[in-house]
């Protein structure tokens, strides 16, 4: 006889060992020293300013998974770029990861935005828009990784947007 589990997650769905992984690029204009911010929309953490990014796919790469993103959530692609690791975020239970990275730009631009985002912003890193998806604002408040983010920046690194 079967036996029937009352507020069970079916085990076809509860996945052990799985971790999910994410990555997103904090995109600087060497030009006006400013950073490019999303407003998300109606999403989890819905009207908070993030960054482009999003989930890696199994089997895909981090950097071909952030150009993916990129191209989907800005409607564009920055050729000759150089990913600088910024930082890795893993949650307490080792569930979720998150790579952020620094990509530099020449010039600002105009995203196409997609429908994940209502809008967009160009503001200095120092004077962010509010409020920050919970994960920016924590990268945003490590001193060690805005430090980090400062000296990547000061290499100038200068690709272009290309639509």
């Amino acid at each position: 006889m079967d036996q029937e589990c009352r507020g069970c997650i079916p085990c076809c769905v509860l996945e052990i060992g799985t971790v999910i992984q994410g990555t997103g690029a904090l995109i600087y204009c060497t030009k006006t020293n400013r950073c490019l911010f999303l407003l998300r929309a109606s999403s989890r953490y819905a009207n908070t300013w993030g960054l482009p990014g999003g989930k890696i796919e199994p089997g895909e790469l981090a950097s071909t998974a952030l150009y993916r993103e990129i191209e989907e959530e800005l409607g564009g692609i920055i050729r000759g770029c150089k990913l600088v690791p910024i930082e890795t975020f893993t949650s307490t239970n080792k569930n979720f990861t998150y790579s952020t990275f620094l990509i530099t730009v020449e010039l600002e631009f105009i995203p196409e935005l997609n429908e994940e985002h209502i809008g967009y912003a160009w503001a200095p890193l120092d004077q962010y828009p509010k409020p920050l998806h919970p994960g920016v604002w924590r990268t945003l408040c490590v001193p060690e990784v805005v430090n980090k983010i400062t000296i990547a920046i000061q290499a100038q690194i200068t690709p272009i947007l290309e639509s």
